[in-house]
């Protein structure tokens, strides 16, 4: 359990946290009551009250947030713990006094990283942080890249302009067949007189596009170019999102940009076309109209965000899969793309609980199948630092668990070589000092019939260059000679 870190003082014009996920702060409850703890002669019973209410009218955000918090008092002040869990973000909290969000939370990962925008690039865009329709956040600039907003903008789009719904509407034109309705008034005093006998005046409907959903989409992506324009400095992320706007601008230039009025944005997201694509899609117009930022730390107000951290280290491994397959070779699939399912039936049918065994990674090769299973957990940083019989009881149980769960996927292939691979994070100077005394990782083997098990438990940092990590976890996981044998 992570060491309980001092109390969080807060500078007076922000009234936001900051914590690392997996890991507790302890809040003043002091900082609740308007005018200050020196307003009131006895200040605990009325921070005690206002604490209870805080976290009342919080629970729910909180819990979505995997935050759990809880009053505390050391006999001299009355503190609010906040023990975060493994998503990580930014959200507004309600203020007990004015009913208002005047607090904010920013729950930041417990690994180093090179930073949220340059990782999202990295890893191919496999996972957005998702913007979240809840008030802005006080005390918080946008610390998060600009771009990496953009990013979450033009991939709701694209997925917008895939799947927008087509309607009709009626148009005029002149054609050289009748079709719908034939204006006879126009044909027989302007047409007729001119010897235009194949120049028919019609109105008929069309099945087209809604043209005021598209110019809106026209003016946000022209607004989202001109903000990436100013950033291609920042290197190749911004240069793909560049590209990639300028592929959907293609898509929308047959209609004039236009900004969208809010009673028009307010009509779309509450009109009877209720999709989950066309909702995001709205919201991602909404917030480029309104200059929004995703939320950080520091005097400005940002968008509140989330995203889970489990699902972010899996999609960093799912990359450094993929480059591992382009070095050794091999066929690569994904349990995110539902590639690698293997049903379990029970008898009878309604009983059981788990349905399926789902690898996250199954590398298949002639004669190996490589299985990697990533685990946003900090066994490895305990285990590299103490001895398995340290270690505390409910840690070792959820690294046996772990263990199991390989190991029965590790039965899920015939091929005569197994490799099962637990991938864990780490910080970079851990991973730097393992590498010095090639303790990168620990192996073991287990026969099972004809078939070879090799066990091997590794990590690997989140801010070191991915070149690097490739070529070290393929040395430690694969030999060229199981494939000769």
């Amino acid at each position: 359990m992570p060491t309980p870190q001092l109390t969080k003082k807060l500078h007076e014009q922000t009234h936001c946290f900051e914590v690392e996920d997996s890991s507790r702060i302890k809040v003043s409850a002091d900082l609740l009551i308007r005018g200050g703890a020196s307003s009131v002669r006895d200040p605990n019973p009325h921070a005690a009250r206002l604490g209870r209410q805080f976290i009342k009218q919080n629970k729910g955000l909180l819990a979505d947030f995997d935050v759990e918090a809880s009053l505390s008092y050391d006999g001299q002040n009355v503190g609010i713990w906040l023990k975060a869990g493994t998503y990580i973000g930014a959200l507004p909290l309600m203020s007990p006094t004015s009913g208002r969000p005047d607090y904010g939370l920013v729950i930041r990962p417990r690994f180093n990283w090179s930073g949220l925008g340059p990782m999202l690039a990295t890893m191919g865009w496999k996972i957005l942080p998702t913007p979240l329709r809840l008030p802005p956040i006080p005390g918080t600039e946008r610390k998060v890249p600009s771009w990496v907003l953009s990013s979450v903008v033009l991939f709701r789009l694209k997925q917008l302009l895939d799947k927008m719904e087509r309607r009709f509407e009626l148009v005029e034109n002149v054609l050289n067949a009748p079709r719908g309705h034939i204006n006879w008034s126009t044909y027989l005093t302007q047409k007729m007189p001119q010897a235009k006998f194949l120049q028919v005046p019609c109105q008929f409907p069309d099945l087209r596009d809604d043209r005021d959903l598209k110019s809106a989409i026209h003016y946000t992506l022209n607004k989202q170019l001109y903000g990436l324009q100013s950033q291609r400095h920042t290197g190749i992320a911004a240069i793909q999102l560049i590209e990639l706007c300028q592929a959907l601008l293609a898509k929308v230039n047959n209609v004039p940009p236009r900004i969208p009025m809010p009673k028009t944005i307010e009509s779309w997201l509450h009109g009877s076309l209720k999709t989950e694509v066309f909702s995001k899609g709205i919201q991602a117009i909404e917030w480029t109209v309104d200059d929004r930022g995703l939320a950080g730390i520091s005097d400005l107000q940002g968008l509140p965000w989330i995203m889970p951290m489990e699902i972010f280290f899996e999609a960093w491994v799912e990359s450094i899969a993929e480059s591992l397959v382009r070095r050794i070779g091999g066929q690569l699939r994904v349990g995110r793309k539902r590639e690698t399912i293997y049903p379990i039936t029970w008898n009878p049918p309604y009983v059981g609980s788990q349905r399926s065994l789902i690898p996250d990674f199954i590398i298949e090769k002639e004669k190996t199948t490589i299985i990697l299973d990533a685990k946003y957990k900090s066994h490895w940083e305990e285990l590299s630092v103490s001895r398995w019989s340290r270690l505390g009881k409910q840690l070792r149980e959820r690294h046996r668990e772990d263990l199991m769960q390989i190991l029965a996927y590790s039965n899920l292939s015939d091929k005569p070589h197994i490799i099962s691979c637990l991938i864990y994070p780490c910080r970079t100077k851990t991973w730097q000092s393992l590498m010095s005394r090639n303790r990168i990782s620990h192996r073991a083997s287990v026969r099972s019939g004809s078939k070879q098990i090799e066990l091997i438990l590794t990590a690997i940092p989140m801010d070191a260059n991915k070149h690097e990590v490739v070529r070290i976890v393929a040395d430690e996981i694969y030999s060229p000679r199981l494939e000769a044998n």
